[in-house]
């Protein structure tokens, strides 16, 4: 079988709608599939139903940014109800950050003399998530950047004026939400927030004293030596391993549903610990 477990569809920042997504993952050998859009579950019931058409295990996931030590950190939820009241709180708390965090971006980038963007990047987001990426797309629309990757290099990217990381909750409480909610936490793409390995394992300690149960010891493509070092962290700490595409948009080879290799031997998958997707 092939896991698939983390995705986005455009319910948050994805290109395709959930429906063509899993329709994609199938074509692309995927077996068993979550799609985690970040802090929200609005893409579910359609993915669910595209799912069951197409033969594939749809395991509820979802995608928490939180903050640890300044830093923001990804958080994917596997396995859980759903309809838990922790979870439903605390997509109704990212919510009220996400909105702040627009009007914050909105608000600085007034002062840098681009006007209405809160209201544009408002209009494009539609139904999904509203984000960043919203923001980008609008600063190509009004014409102050040529494309989204100087939208990001010059406004929105890490450290620039339009990166507002400090509304986010810490680790900690988004592990809870999943946990209430009978889920499994996994920190997600544990090797992009560019840490030293000491730093990394102090991240690694205080997941797993916060009830993380695995991290993603694959992301992507990646080298086989990342792999390695990543599975060797997470039996340190008595984590599973979890591997998924992180995919967004067709056609990028290093984020393609399904495309990328096994976890090693000695690592327990954390498919193992969800109730009804064993596997061998």
């Amino acid at each position: 079988m092939i896991y698939d477990l983390h995705t986005h569809s455009n319910a948050s920042d994805g290109f395709l709608s959930p429906q063509a997504l899993v329709e994609r993952a199938q074509a692309k050998g995927v077996t068993a599939l979550a799609l985690t859009d970040h802090d929200t579950l609005a893409g579910q019931a359609e993915a669910a139903a595209a799912a069951a058409q197409a033969g594939i295990t749809l395991i509820p996931g979802i995608e928490f940014s939180t903050q640890w030590q300044g830093r923001s950190i990804h958080i994917v939820g596997l396995g859980f109800d759903p309809a838990a009241a922790s979870l439903k709180q605390g997509i109704e708390r990212q919510a009220a950050s996400r909105t702040q965090r627009a009007l914050t971006i909105g608000e600085r980038l007034a002062k840098a003399g681009i006007h209405n963007a809160y209201e544009g990047a408002l209009e494009l987001a539609g139904a999904s998530v509203l984000g960043r990426p919203h923001f980008a797309q609008y600063l190509v629309r009004c014409g102050a950047v040529k494309d989204v990757a100087s939208a990001f290099k010059r406004y929105l990217g890490a450290g620039k004026i339009g990166d507002v990381k400090q509304l986010w909750p810490g680790v900690e409480e988004a592990v809870g939400w999943i946990k209430a909610a009978g889920g499994l936490a996994v920190l997600a793409h544990p090797d992009k927030y560019d840490m030293t390995r000491s730093k990394l394992c102090q991240l690694l300690g205080d997941f797993r004293e916060a009830g993380g149960q695995a991290i993603e010891v694959i992301s992507g493509k990646q080298v086989n030596t990342l792999t390695d070092k990543l599975a060797r962290l997470a039996g340190q700490f008595s984590l599973a391993a979890s591997c998924g595409s992180d995919f967004h948009i067709p056609n990028q080879p290093w984020q393609e549903l399904g495309a990328f290799g096994k976890l090693p031997d000695f690592c327990q998958p954390v498919w193992q610990l969800l109730p009804g997707h064993q596997a061998s």
